[in-house]
């Protein structure tokens, strides 16, 4: 409790010290009142000059806030609460603000927003989903604009033009995924131009824990087609279809699936093979493996749908449709063949970071969301964001109702439809989360045989969500939804529904996370309204068949209840709690480990991202490109002309082939002339006659050869980033099995990767050379851009 006491009591400290900044906005209302609209928009020239004569952001904040709530109500009719002042104050110091469902957070992201707005530097508003920034870059940027400051929207199918001007903006709503993917391509481009972002300069992310922890454990990845058949996807997926129950094992909880002994016994008189585990056949296992995972453990209505003739994952933490996102190692050709649609191409990674990785580039990072305080552990250590619980503008008046229990999932669908029939009688509105489609759609069909009218949001009904959302707070509604269906729009009751007690919450399974649990509690109860929740859980729901310890069964068969008997036990209850604190620090290791390894790619990647900026701004690239056949000249002396060797012990004939093939011409050097030379003479030599050929190149190809450097440097530097990628996924998923003696898997990544990237900088500079020197320019080369790209989802 000692702890307990201490968080509390400094965010207690906290808020009063932002209650002290309040009464100073608060003071100058009356005074910016009296002020005409033009007047009022003569404030942003006003903070603007006092930027530029040296005055710091902050000393600014109470008036600048003041001016976005006397705007507000001007252009929107809406005031910011004192609560919203402060949760602008916590965004605007690079913090994460906690505020509870229907406190307003797209409000209160306007103030922080204006004021760093003022620097002219991009300040990115991230949200969920596009519609979200849509609306808010429509509604809440009317704000802004009569300010004065320009407001972009960056979402999915726009041009780089379009996306340029977006960018441009003092302001920028988009969504995480959409902000990300144009970070990869703006480092795959080829030419200054073709870039659509600026520097990262402050970014405000809605629903903080969604983005930042939910999605952190899938990286973003740009790829291109890779040239495999789909041949042996579909005889994979023939092969599997054939085998009993007791050919595979799967395992739910490590997501695994593989062969027994019989299976593999079958599988190699299937495919004619004699030895399956042959490092011949690596391919042919791998295709086998992935098609058990695509029918032991990938379900169609939960992990994916099938629309027309294609396979779109569904987000396990929203329900939503993940459009133009694929599964990596070829899972999704897996499952496009268990379903018979055509099988794309399988992809080669192009480009690819962890969202974690993207969001810590900004200078400046913040976020809000209803929970966080959970995870604030992992906000801090990661993002460098502590959180502030902010106080609700009115008192919670929620009633939060005790789980109950039953043996079986039927049973539990049962009662949830009766408690459901009950309150709805009344015309009380009722809020069903589930926590997959194939749940909400058997809910809605359990409902429907009792006539009891309702909607039903899931992925499927992607673009009427927010509509659906916003009416299920009317009397005598009924809506099912996936449990983070509707994220960001505000449930308003209607009337004569306070009275029936406010809107219900049921919750039809515990998730993962005790966060998104209380997400889904969060939606009834807003601004002081009544309303109340209560969870209808059964012993088959997933978290407590994986997680829950068999004591529970146990308690439930002795005491000898029958299966629609529902139990309400708080060492139940407890035993729910103690499997979600598991799962939830189960993934917050596995966010860990992958960014561990992700940070060994990011500074890879740091380099190369940065190396190939030098590139796309210098108009002249001889230097680079000279620098570069420096470093392999020195390479070369280091492999034939060691300064470990004496001179008598020199290759010097090697090194003259390996320099001709390079950037020598024949015959320029002999051998007995370089025996003559010293190591450093031996250098100076081949640097002059490099230099004296790169002149000579000049010449013969006159203007030419400033184009051929950029497109041979540029695609160089790409195409071998590319394969290191991929050498490097492969490096990595198959590390664990080199973690001999007590080597722990991470150093050898770290050590090995170092050592394969000095390879990749060192093979990419041999090409460029080479090619620079000796390639023959019929016509002037034309820089290819790269179109057949596509964002997938990580493996």
């Amino acid at each position: 409790m000692g702890l307990l006491a201490r968080i509390v009591e400094s965010n207690e400290r906290e808020i009063a010290r932002l209650r002290k900044r309040v009464a100073k906005i608060n003071a100058l209302e009356p005074e910016f009142e009296k002020l005409s609209d033009e007047e009022l928009q003569a404030k942003t020239v006003e903070f603007r000059e006092r930027l530029n004569q040296g005055a710091k952001l902050d000393s600014l904040l109470e008036e600048a806030f003041a001016v976005v709530r006397e705007a507000s109500k001007r252009v929107l009719g809406q005031r910011h609460f004192d609560v919203q002042l402060m949760g602008g104050m916590v965004l605007h110091q690079g913090r994460v603000a906690e505020m509870k469902t229907g406190e307003g957070k797209t409000l209160v992201a306007t103030l922080p927003s204006y004021l760093n707005g003022l620097t002219g530097k991009g300040v990115h508003v991230v949200t969920v989903n596009d519609y979200l920034a849509r609306r808010d870059s429509e509604m809440v940027g009317r704000i802004h604009r009569f300010l004065g400051l320009t407001v972009g929207l960056n979402v999915h199918d726009m041009t780089p033009q379009e996306k340029r001007e977006a960018y441009l903006a003092d302001i920028t709503y988009g969504t995480n995924n959409e902000f990300g993917f144009d970070y990869l391509r703006d480092n795959m481009v080829m030419t200054l131009d073709d870039m659509v972002q600026r520097h990262l300069h402050y970014a405000i992310v809605d629903e903080v824990d969604s983005i930042l922890i939910d999605e952190a454990r899938t990286p973003l990845i740009i790829s291109g087609p890779a040239e495999k058949s789909a041949d042996l996807y579909f005889r994979a997926d023939v092969f599997v279809r054939g085998l009993r129950p007791d050919d595979y094992e799967v395992d739910e909880k490590m997501r695994t699936a593989n062969l027994t002994e019989s299976g593999v016994a079958k599988a190699e008189r299937f495919f004619g093979v004699q030895n399956l585990f042959d490092p011949d056949h690596v391919t042919l296992m791998h295709h086998i493996t992935q098609a058990l995972k695509a029918h032991g453990l990938m379900k169609r209505d939960k992990d994916y749908v099938v629309r027309d003739d294609e396979i779109i994952i569904v987000d396990e933490f929203t329900g939503r449709l993940m459009q133009g996102r694929r599964y990596s190692e070829g899972l999704h050709q897996a499952i496009e063949a268990k379903e018979g649609v055509r099988v794309q191409n399988e992809t080669k990674t192009l480009a690819t970071i962890t969202l974690q990785n993207y969001f810590r580039m900004y200078d400046k990072l913040s976020g809000m969301t209803g929970t966080a305080k959970t995870e604030e552990k992992e906000l801090t250590e990661i993002y460098g964001m502590d959180v502030v619980v902010i106080p609700t503008n009115r008192p919670m008046i929620r009633k939060d109702l005790g789980d109950v229990i039953y043996k079986t999932e039927r049973a539990k669908f049962n009662a949830v439809v009766e408690e459901i029939a009950r309150r709805h009688a009344t015309g009380q509105p009722v809020l069903v989360g589930t926590t997959s489609i194939e749940k909400s759609e058997y809910l809605s069909h359990l409902l429907s045989q009792r006539g009891i009218r309702h909607q039903v949001l899931n992925a499927k009904q992607h673009e009427r969500e927010a509509e659906i959302v916003a009416q299920a707070g009317q009397k005598g509604m009924v809506t099912i939804a996936t449990n983070m269906a509707g994220r960001g729009t505000d449930i308003l009751l209607g009337e004569g529904v306070a009275e029936l007690g406010g809107l219900h919450i049921i919750g039809t399974e515990r998730h993962e996370s005790r966060r998104i649990d209380n997400q889904l509690r969060g939606r009834a109860g807003r601004q002081g309204d009544p309303g109340s929740s209560q969870f209808f859980l059964s012993l088959e729901d997933d978290l407590l068949r994986l997680f829950g310890s068999d004591n529970i069964r146990r308690l439930m068969d002795r005491l000898g209840l029958e299966e629609d008997q529902p139990i309400e036990n708080k060492m139940l209850t407890s035993a729910m709690e103690r499997a979600q604190k598991k799962v939830e620090g189960n993934n917050y290791d596995i966010r860990k480990h992958v960014l561990r390894y992700d940070d060994v790619m990011n500074k890879q990647r740091e380099v190369i991202y940065k190396q190939r900026r030098q590139i796309l701004e210098q108009e002249n690239l001889r230097s680079i490109v000279e620098g570069m056949g420096k470093d392999l000249i020195d390479h070369m002396l280091d492999v034939y002309c060691s300064e470990e060797q004496i001179p008598e012990e020199w290759n010097i004939p090697e090194l003259i082939s390996y320099a001709e093939h390079h950037f020598l011409l024949p015959n320029q050097v002999t051998e007995e002339e370089l025996r003559k030379l010293s190591r450093d003479e031996l250098r100076e030599r081949l640097v002059a006659c490099m230099i004296a050929n790169y002149d000579a190149r000049e010449e013969e190809l006159d203007g030419f050869l400033r184009d051929l450097e950029r497109i041979v440097v540029l695609r160089t530097v790409d195409a071998k980033w590319m394969d290191h990628i991929d050498a490097m996924d492969q490096f990595r998923q198959g590390v664990h099995l080199r973690s001999y003696g007590q080597a722990d898997p991470l150093v050898i990544y770290q050590r090995e990767g170092f050592e394969m990237f000095e390879a990749m900088i060192h093979s990419m500079e041999e090409e460029i050379i080479m090619y620079v020197f000796k390639a023959t320019v019929a016509t002037a080369p034309q820089p290819v851009p790269v179109n057949d790209t596509v964002p997938v989802q990580g493996g």
